[in-house]
Parts: C-alpha cells; sequence; structure tokens
C-alpha cells in the first residue's frame, strides 16, 4: 500500500508561491478555524495595539526545491512588487542562500508603516535563480 501512495508523488514543485493577508487583529469565533489559526500566528508574540498594528499587512511564502542544482553556485530568492500608491516603482527583496541549498522556505512581509503608506501590493513576481541562471519564476496575474 505504502509503494502504491509513493508512486502518486511527483517530483516537488521549484517554485511555490502562497500569500495572506492580515486585514485586522479581531479573532472572531465565527472565523473559519485555518483563517484564525493564521491570524494568531502572525500576531503571536504581539502584545501592544501598537505592535499588533504593525503586524498587518500581506505576507509571501515562497516555498522552493533545486536539489539537482546543490553546488552549482550561490541560490537567490527574488521577490519583486509594486504597490497601490507607489504606481508603476518595482521594489525588490532579495533573500541569498550557500550553494549547498536544496530547498527552503524565504517569507517577504509588506508590513506595518511600509503597507499603511505604500498601499496594498497590487502586483507581484517570484524568481528562483542559481549561479545566475533562472531556475523557475511565478507571478501574479497583473504583472507586466
Amino acid at each position: 500500500m505504502a509503494l502504491l501512495l509513493g508512486a502518486c508523488a511527483g517530483p516537488p514543485e521549484t517554485l511555490v508561491v502562497k500569500q495572506s493577508h492580515l486585514r485586522d487583529t479581531e479573532l472572531s469565533p465565527d472565523t473559519a478555524p485555518i483563517v484564525r489559526m493564521e491570524k494568531q500566528r502572525r500576531l503571536r508574540g504581539a502584545v501592544s495595539v501598537a505592535e499588533r498594528r504593525q503586524r498587518l499587512g500581506q505576507y509571501y511564502t515562497l516555498l522552493w526545491s533545486d536539489p539537482a542544482g546543490v553546488g552549482r553556485g550561490p541560490l537567490e530568492v527574488l521577490f519583486q512588487y509594486q504597490q497601490g500608491t507607489t504606481a508603476s516603482r518595482v521594489k525588490h527583496r532579495s533573500e541569498t542562500f550557500p550553494s549547498s541549498a536544496a530547498n527552503g522556505t524565504s517569507e517577504f512581509a509588506i508590513l506595518g508603516d511600509e503597507y499603511f503608506k505604500g498601499g496594498r501590493v497590487l502586483t507581484w513576481k517570484a524568481t528562483l535563480r542559481r549561479g545566475g541562471r533562472e531556475l523557475a519564476t511565478q507571478q501574479s496575474y497583473l504583472w507586466q
């Protein structure tokens, strides 16, 4: 039975982007359990109202995998985005990993003052590179 279930699993995707948007700090009992759990996880440790407000915004979790490229140069995860009040200005953030990295998780968050002043993220693009070569990319529908 385990052999059959193992045969159904395919290779992991090279790049997966998961998004969450924390709009308020209310933990209402009628909220769906998965949404309530995500809010609790994001707000954990924020005690004051000001600290909780600074956690509001948009979170992007990038799951990446490149076991075949280990040793072929450093791995870079690049996240580019545009916000509502910054017009066509493209902002970017990146994270670099050593050449021995095979898979991992990178989180990019637009929170607090950056979120309130810049507005919502309207469009984004995530890119995975190793040794300067692009391995995978994911983007929102509106990215140009």
